[in-house]
């Protein structure tokens, strides 16, 4: 008898494995975040010597850090995965070649501890060197993996010391690798030489820079970048366009990002079906200095290289962002499914006349966001497309005739007038 129900709990014991084992395995626990769908957000802090200086709402840089940092992880989003990354908090001695070593990982990114999160923050204590460009290549390292947005928040009072890295240069490598990773930069009472590197490097990324002279102000800002993490705007695609239309990359509707360098033309293909309009735009970020008078060009040809279309922007003087645009509606076909002609191919290129001086990089090339849309084409007769006004000579020949027509008038309504003055 025993034998008997030793065997049977057995069998169901193997059954109920057996089940076990051919039920779907669900990817995560209940309420665990997906590790690879996950914002990751590191702020890296600068703890070098200056950090001690006592100029912020009566207390030292430091302590503000410190009492931003406390505020906003008490406030991170649960979906959000979270590191802090430190430049300048351990060696204190004058050896340059060791002080630019000096970054380290406080907190891995992931999901976050708050306890331990702000344990290790309250160690930290204003040491050394200011070895911006390593940080952000570990902080970048620290952030690798994974699908959803990255971003790194970098906090400092002081330019780098550590040169010939620069950390803009950095900054341009880091977003030349199409790995969609931004960094914001924060500076604490920043002079002008601070202030245009922190600037550049945000521009180099697509980031952002602020100027900080308050902790409430810091508080704030970095919980708004933690924050705008969790929500992510579109993420472009990187591509790389062709040097020609008949080697060019063949897109879809959405959001590009590519690398131009200065006075280049890149080429893509956009494929536009009967009755569609083809909207284009493209921006090209100076992501650093540059000479005045510059201009970028989007056309869109035939594959034969007749000009359809052309959006131009020119300007002469200092700017983050010039962007230009066109749009291209095709006549809508009368024949059937079965016999409608295939889509036209339309060629795109995007040009710049961007120039520098001699002692700028040139490599990578500047940062390029082209934007891709095909909507139905216009059936009301009021929209300047449906006449095909953005082809250039019918504008060209309206504003001829305008002008003709209100010629003609005013010169009648003048002898007119001339006539009436002589009878009288």
């Amino acid at each position: 008898m025993i034998t008997r129900k030793r065997l049977a709990a057995g069998v169901c014991g193997l059954l109920a494995a057996m089940t076990v084992a051919l039920l779907p395995t669900p990817a995560l626990a209940a309420g665990e975040p997906d590790a690879d769908a996950s914002p990751k957000v590191e702020l890296t802090l600068d703890v070098s010597g200056s950090m001690r200086a006592r100029d912020i709402d009566g207390q030292s840089r430091m302590a503000a850090a410190k009492q931003a940092f406390n505020e906003v992880l008490d406030a991170v989003p649960d979906d959000v995965q979270l590191g802090i990354r430190t430049l300048g908090a351990n060696y204190r001695g004058e050896d340059r070649k060791v002080g630019c070593k000096d970054t380290r990982q406080l907190y891995p990114v992931g999901p976050l501890d708050r306890t331990e999160a702000k344990t290790a923050v309250a160690t930290l204590t204003p040491t050394g060197w200011t070895p911006i460009g390593p940080a952000l290549l570990g902080a970048a390292d620290d952030l690798k993996g994974g699908d959803a947005s990255r971003r790194i928040v970098l906090i400092t009072d002081g330019e780098d010391t550590c040169a010939p890295l620069d950390p803009c240069q950095v900054a341009r490598d880091i977003a030349a690798k199409g790995i969609h990773l931004t960094v914001d930069t924060l500076g604490l009472l920043p002079d002008a030489k601070t202030r245009n590197q922190l600037s550049c490097i945000a521009e180099a990324t697509g980031g952002t820079y602020t100027s900080v002279e308050h902790t409430k102000q810091l508080r704030d800002r970095v919980h708004q970048l933690v924050d705008r993490a969790a929500r992510p705007v579109a993420t472009p695609v990187a591509t790389q366009g062709a040097a020609d239309c008949a080697g060019a990359p063949k897109l879809k509707p959405g959001l590009y990002s590519d690398r131009e360098k200065f006075a280049e033309h890149r080429w893509y293909r956009v494929d536009v079906r009967p009755g569609q309009e083809l909207r284009a735009s493209v921006s090209v970020a100076a992501d650093r200095a540059v000479n005045n008078d510059y201009g970028v060009l989007l056309r869109a040809s035939t594959v034969h290289g007749r000009e359809i279309v052309r959006g131009a922007e020119a300007g002469d003087g200092r700017t983050d962002v010039i962007s230009s645009g066109l749009r291209y509606p095709k006549a809508p076909s009368d024949a059937s499914d079965e016999d409608a002609p295939a889509a036209e191919t339309v060629c795109l290129q995007v040009s710049n006349s961007f120039s520098a001086p001699a002692s700028v990089k040139t490599d990578p090339g500047m940062p390029v966001e082209l934007t891709v849309d095909l909507v139905d084409g216009p059936s009301d007769a009021s929209d300047a497309a449906f006449f095909g006004l953005g082809h250039g000579w019918w504008l060209l020949i309206t504003l001829a005739l305008s002008g003709l027509v209100a010629g003609l008038l005013w010169g009648w309504i003048s002898r007119w007038r001339v006539t009436v003055w002589r009878t009288n």
